[in-house]
């Protein structure tokens, strides 16, 4: 008997939204896997960016046990997390032209490194910039994004492009325009978001696919472990110290 209770409708939105991206983007997954398989295959670094709530699942890849150790968050003082105040500055920041240039100027990053950039409209300028910047550098850009936006909403970078525009592969999450599944009669706005949990669980298929890539072609994937193991803490020294050059957040 299905659960009608919000609690249960918003479950059955996210269960549905799950099965979409995992049956409309298996080939967007492979290719984004793929990419950053070919990236660390190569001597290449691995970043990822997100502004706002869209960092969460940025953050989600970086540093985790069981998650490629050469993850690493690209990071722009006041738009990362919420926890700047106040918290609306974040959202200002998002919408200002240079600034991603600038971040990507004073950065690690380097031609043949590849970055992930996630943000659910795909219309402020910093994601817009910060992939037509990353691209000029020579990284490779893959994006996470809602591909609806684009034609649903105006942009709000110079170009009139959105992130999507601006990739080497996209991930479209589907998610709807709002970011929010439920409505009730008696609540004047729609309610419950599930793009974190949808963006989230994308990136991880774009994680484990670029792992198995890695061992299909013989080499071990720098993977993390859970330093709540026995062991975890030892192993985890032995890929920092042997990717060192690779790793910005442990140094």
């Amino acid at each position: 008997m299905s659960d009608r209770t919000p609690a249960g409708q918003f479950f059955d939105a996210a269960i549905t939204l799950l099965q979409r991206v995992r049956d409309e983007e298996a080939e967007p997954v492979r290719a984004a896997g793929t990419l950053l398989a070919d990236t660390v295959a190569d001597g290449g670094r691995l970043f990822a960016f997100g502004a706002g709530h869209s960092s969460l699942a940025a953050q989600d890849v970086v540093y985790r046990a069981g998650g490629l150790a050469l993850m690493n968050l690209l990071t722009v003082p006041g738009v990362v997390g919420v926890d700047v105040m106040p918290a609306t500055l974040g959202s200002a920041l998002e919408r200002v032209d240079g600034l991603a240039s600038v971040v990507l100027e004073t950065s690690p990053l380097r031609s043949g490194d590849a970055l992930v950039i996630i943000s659910l409209s795909g219309r402020n300028a910093l994601p817009v910039e910060m992939a037509m910047k990353a691209r000029s550098l020579g990284v490779r850009v893959i994006g996470v994004t809602s591909v609806a936006y684009a034609s649903e909403t105006t942009s709000r970078h110079v170009s009139g492009t959105y992130l999507k525009d601006h990739c080497d592969v996209v991930l479209d999450s589907k998610i709807a325009i709002g970011d929010a599944e439920l409505t009730l009669d008696t609540i004047p706005a729609p309610f419950a978001p599930a793009s974190t949990a949808v963006t989230t669980a994308l990136l991880q298929a774009v994680m484990a696919t670029a792992a198995a890539t890695l061992a299909d072609r013989g080499i071990e994937p720098p993977l993390l472990r859970s330093g709540n193991v026995d062991g975890g803490h030892e192993w985890n020294g032995r890929v920092f110290e042997e990717y060192r050059d690779r790793i910005f957040y442990q140094y």
